[in-house]
């Protein structure tokens, strides 16, 4: 169900996404993270095109944790920070962070070796039902992605959404 994955520049660390849909309580899990009692990052499904968009985010996020050079206060605002093209981080927030009315959210959480018991706690607090992560694209919302990527016609018959969108994510702090 939930999607595990060993961060190949970060071996120490590990990525778990979990996908829930028909979430009744999106605004006591938001409350939950801002107050940190989930240890993880909650994110809009809806703007997001494919778990490796996540990754990198993550990977991201990790880097400029080690080196000190974070533009948030915690490493999982830094992951919902990198999702976005813009350098706004309440705009960041406001597009990619789970709102109190979704009915589906993405809770990401980065870990060293045994996660059994943060999956175990987060799906114990979701009250909604859990499909596998890789099922992201459907709930996905490609014309907001593509109007907040500013993705082109012509772009899009040279690569995929995804390539579009990851591009911008990588080359936002250089531009």
């Amino acid at each position: 169900m939930h999607l595990t994955k060993k961060l190949e520049l970060f071996p120490d660390h590990t990525v778990t996404q979990m996908l829930f849909k028909e979430v009744k309580n999106a605004a006591e899990l938001r409350q939950c993270a801002v107050e940190g009692k989930i240890n993880g990052a909650l994110i809009n499904p809806t703007m997001l095109v494919d778990p490796f968009q996540v990754l990198v985010a993550v990977n991201k996020a990790v880097n400029l944790q080690k080196i000190g050079k974070m533009k948030t206060r915690s490493l999982y605002s830094e992951i919902i920070f990198n999702l976005s093209p813009t350098n706004n981080i309440s705009e960041a927030f406001k597009r990619f962070g789970s709102s109190d009315g979704d009915d589906s959210v993405l809770v990401v959480l980065v870990h060293n070796k045994d996660e059994s018991q943060l999956v175990s706690d987060i799906t114990a607090r979701v009250s909604g039902r859990q499909v596998p992560a890789e099922e992201i694209s459907s709930l996905t919302d490609h014309a907001k992605i593509k109007k907040l990527f500013k993705v082109t016609a012509q772009e899009e018959k040279c690569g995929t959404l995804l390539d579009a969108v990851v591009c911008r994510m990588a080359i936002k702090d250089v531009m």
